[in-house]
């Protein structure tokens, strides 16, 4: 039996390791399910899953959804979007997809990065990152983006263009879809996140000052 364990609860974003083999192979945190008609999300503060919102549509997330840990959309990732004032301040969102019904959120996994969707969200950076359960082997023909279905795709793109508009249409959209990349800049933008995470919020020095 291992002796090497987590004797608390890790948080999510800042206590799970972002992956031995990022940014090719990243951890993966998962708020949302395909199944879910409420939007979940982090509480930041103390790691727990709470209640965000009902989903503003009929539409389900089309994939597993959530974040990549020890990652942070800050300047790095912001220069690689076009027209982004900033980035969004959050962890780096990924979509994960896998042939098997994963139903239930607040749980962790392996995800291989294939690529991204480019978003602004009120003129700010909020890629999200295209990935497969990297055990499923169903996928393993996808090694970028261009190899998934076109409507996959489509169903993504669709889903993050549409999920925050309001049903009244009285309130501008906040997100604008730029459009979609590869594995290859996908890699760029995980690698940024982790930078800028690493900048943002730094190892403290827990050294003891020798007399």
């Amino acid at each position: 039996m291992s002796k090497d364990f987590n004797r608390y609860r890790a948080h999510p974003w800042h206590g799970l390791p972002v992956g031995s083999n990022a940014p090719e192979i990243v951890t993966s945190y998962i708020e949302i399910t395909p199944f879910d008609a409420v939007k979940y999300e982090i509480d930041k503060r103390t790691g727990y899953l709470r209640v965000d919102r009902p989903q503003g549509s009929s539409a389900l997330p089309p994939t597993l959804y959530g974040f990549i840990p020890q990652t942070y959309c800050g300047q790095r990732v912001a220069d690689l979007t076009p027209a982004a004032d900033q980035g969004d301040h959050d962890p780096l969102d990924i979509c994960v997809l896998s042939q098997q019904r994963i139903d239930r959120a607040d749980i962790v996994l392996s995800a291989r990065v294939v690529g991204g969707i480019q978003l602004l969200d009120e003129g700010e950076a909020d890629d999200k990152i295209v990935a497969c359960l990297a055990s499923d082997k169903v996928f393993d023909y996808a090694k970028d983006l261009k190899n998934l279905p076109e409507a996959v795709v489509k169903r993504m793109v669709h889903y993050f263009g549409t999920y925050k508009m309001e049903m009244s249409g009285e309130k501008k959209n906040p997100i604008e879809v730029i459009g979609t990349y590869g594995r290859a800049q996908a890699l760029k933008v995980v690698r940024a996140a982790m930078d800028d995470y690493r900048e943002s919020f730094p190892v403290p020095d827990r050294r003891q000052p020798t007399s």
